[in-house]
């Protein structure tokens, strides 16, 4: 995705597909009664949203999180109400599509300095001849 986009989730509104049922979380016994746990579902593929670049790169970074049509489920049920609960998925949601879109930096590769270097081989032949002196005599 490119850095001047952004994707909101108000945009995104209109491809989620809420489902409500009953929640194990807290409750008591509005837990037997309400439905209150919600789960999120966003097909990916056919979102008219997203390009294929952006597509692929979802596929690629959530794969694991994503069903074999491409849909992407994610479902809370931590609080007491429904809308606490779309709330929180809601947010899960932008959470994932925002690291799935941020660009890792590239790793800068570096190596020991010659001092350390040094000081490590100097140390490792002194912890040798410790461990020599330690030794029985043949």
């Amino acid at each position: 995705m490119s850095a001047s986009r952004t994707i909101s989730i108000n945009d995104l509104t209109s491809e989620l597909k809420f489902t409500t049922s009953r929640s194990s979380g807290p409750g008591g016994q509005n837990v037997n009664k309400v439905n209150t746990k919600v789960t999120v579902a966003f097909n990916v593929h056919q979102s008219q949203l997203l390009t294929e670049e952006e597509k692929e790169t979802i596929n690629q970074k959530l794969a694991s999180r994503l069903t074999k049509e491409g849909v992407l489920l994610l479902s809370s049920q931590d609080k007491r109400s429904q809308l606490e609960n779309k709330e929180a998925v809601v947010a899960k949601l932008e959470k994932l599509l925002t690291q799935a879109f941020t660009k890792q930096k590239k790793r800068k590769t570096t190596k020991p300095s010659k001092s350390s270097v040094q000081n490590r081989i100097k140390e490792k032949k002194q912890h040798a001849e410790k461990k020599k002196w330690r030794q029985r005599p043949l």
